[in-house]
């Protein structure tokens, strides 16, 4: 386990502590950048995975690397998409469920 996929997971579990008080305080904005920090600790274990996958490719298959990597990229790239529409819609059904 790398140094990013780390910080991303703890980056993820604060960020679920700040949303879980600021639901329970009524705090729209802690609330909020809890669920920005359970993203932004998603991509950031995102991408200490692909450099994790990249390193053992690289180990095992010198010629495949920019090949995997790419593929890689553009998995990644699809998953970071996913979770910010995933955040996105948290966000916005939290606001609904908070603004009536």
């Amino acid at each position: 386990m790398n140094k990013d996929q780390v910080e991303g997971k703890v980056e993820q579990v604060v960020g679920k502590v700040k949303q879980g008080v600021g639901e329970a305080v009524g705090s729209q904005d802690l609330a909020n950048r809890g669920v920005v920090d359970q993203a932004t600790g998603a991509a950031k274990e995102t991408w200490g995975n692909a450099k994790d996958a990249a390193k053992q490719i690289h180990d095992a298959h010198k010629e495949e690397v920019t090949e995997k990597a790419d593929e890689t990229r553009h998995s990644i790239s699809d998953r970071v998409e996913k979770a910010k529409d995933k955040a996105n819609e948290k966000i916005e059904d939290f606001k609904q469920r908070h603004t009536a």
